[in-house]
């Protein structure tokens, strides 16, 4: 069976975007565009969302830096409201159950998962069990007045084992867990 991992990149006080801001909040950096380019993960397929598709294809095709390796990658969008045929390519549009689709996925995927965005995917992927590892960059940014999608609202308690840490351009932090749902605060 494969793994599937969550990718977030978020701002210190845990939005995912913000308004007025430019995409990595400006402090994308050569080290971490650099760790993007030669990951391991890089061809490993995407799941995302219908928003997430929307934001990353204009971004893809508007040539944003860091993001024309996803061109190449197969991403599973899941979304009743898209049409297909599905512009960006290699992009294959699911309407199915999200949850039951990933599950077989990562049993006959001939290689590892993860995510982009897609908030609550992501979520609902994770109550099932199904997330292995949490990757999150940490920006150093906090957009309190302009943050925009609060990464971690109704989500479950989880507790997070810390697998992997990382600064890149001293001043981004990589942090990999590996998350453990919770049935409530621990000796409750």
């Amino acid at each position: 069976m494969q793994t599937l991992t969550v990718d977030f990149i978020c701002s210190l006080d845990g939005y995912g975007a913000a308004e007025g801001w430019p995409g990595w909040w400006g402090l994308e950096g050569p080290e971490y565009l650099g760790w993007l380019e030669d990951s391991p993960e890089k061809n490993d397929p995407i799941l995302m969302g219908a928003t997430t598709y929307r934001l990353m294809s204009e971004l893809t095709a508007g040539g944003e830096e860091g993001t024309d390796v996803l061109n190449r990658v197969q991403k599973y969008v899941f979304s009743a409201h898209l049409d297909e045929p599905l512009a960006w390519e290699n992009s294959t549009l699911v309407r199915t159950d999200a949850v039951e689709f990933v599950g077989r996925l990562k049993e006959e995927s001939d290689r590892p998962l993860r995510t982009l965005g897609s908030i609550a995917l992501c979520r609902s992927l994770l109550v099932a069990g199904l997330v292995d590892r949490y990757r999150v960059v940490v920006f150093p940014v906090i957009t309190g007045a302009t943050g925009q999608d609060r990464i971690f609202d109704g989500y479950p308690d989880v507790r997070l084992e810390l697998v992997d840490a990382r600064t890149f351009d001293g001043r981004s932090q990589l942090l990999e867990y590996i998350p453990t749902v919770l049935d409530g605060p621990p000796g409750a």
